[in-house]
């Protein structure tokens, strides 16, 4: 595997001759359904909520997670947790190692996150286990969606991770940016979220997520370079004053957005699932799944 690396310790993989499907992977089906599998192990279903009428409204997404999942990191030990340098090249050689991870054919982005905005980790981290609904009828979720159950902030592992992050000294939290589900997964670090959060802080986060191929990201930086020219064209003919100040915003604009095409969060790939629809229904019926638009 191709690293590239970026500025404030991220780092972009290429990897190739894995086609898939890997060992944690989202399968889909018709009539809005999904499925999140590690190995042979169902460990999410979701559907997307129906409206009045019976047809997709887009407006959430119910979910409902079963036990089971195993995290694609080895334990981190507290000695590690301390002294480590820089974790998205740690965390990325571990997920090119593991037989439990997402990874397969494409670039892959691997970033540091230590700020999120005031409800990521608040009203759209769902602590209710086994289910929960993501609501995207505000413009979008983009919320937290733990893995497991949660363990009490009194739990004795969570008593050791607060400590860390008192200390300034966490392992950070691997998410995993979906964007079938509008927001992120915990892979790792489920206790060292709820310490951070216990301690009255955002979890310091390495977040892993698809970026565009370089066929897709430069298809659209053509698109934006020719916007671009044209409006740099219509400025100049006009020829008025303060055209100079217009005329250097917009080359600071095009910058900044040429600078970020070949980061942006890419879309999760889904395999169709085996057996489709029925299959899931099945499953669905055999862990008491209630959906209300069923």
């Amino acid at each position: 595997m191709k690293r590239e690396l970026l500025g404030a310790g991220g780092l972009v993989l290429e990897v190739t001759g894995r086609p898939g499907p890997p060992p944690l992977r989202f399968e889909s089906a018709d009539g809005g359904r999904l499925l999140l599998r590690q190995g042979g192990h169902p460990l999410l279903l979701g559907r997307i909520d129906r409206g009045p009428d019976g047809n997709l409204s887009y407006e959430g997404l119910f979910v409902h997670r079963l036990d089971g999942y195993r995290s694609p990191l080895p334990p981190i030990r507290s000695a590690l947790s301390r002294s480590a340098g820089n974790w998205a090249h740690l965390y990325a050689g571990w997920l090119e190692e593991s037989a439990d991870g997402p990874l397969h054919d494409g670039r892959w982005l691997l970033s540091e996150a230590r700020t999120f905005p005031p409800y990521v980790w608040s009203g759209d981290f769902p602590r209710d286990w086994p289910a929960c609904y993501l609501d995207w009828c505000a413009g979008g979720w983009q919320g937290v969606v733990p893995l497991r159950e949660l363990s009490p902030p009194d739990a004795p592992r969570v008593k050791a991770y607060r400590k860390h992050a008192r200390d300034g000294t966490p392992a950070p939290v691997l998410l995993w940016w979906v964007s079938c589900l509008d927001g992120w997964l915990i892979l790792d670090g489920h206790d060292r979220a709820v310490a951070a959060l216990a301690e009255g802080a955002d979890p310091v986060c390495v977040v892993l997520s698809r970026v565009p191929d370089e066929d897709v990201w430069r298809r659209a930086a053509d698109e934006v370079t020719a916007g671009h020219e044209q409006r740099m064209e219509r400025l100049r003919a006009r020829s008025r004053p303060g055209t100079e100040s217009q005329r250097a915003t917009l080359e600071r604009a095009y910058g900044e957005v040429m600078s970020t095409l070949p980061y942006e969060h890419g879309l999760t790939r889904s395999w169709p699932l085996p057996g489709g629809p029925a299959d899931w229904d099945d499953l669905a019926a055999r862990v008491m799944f209630e959906c209300r638009s069923d």
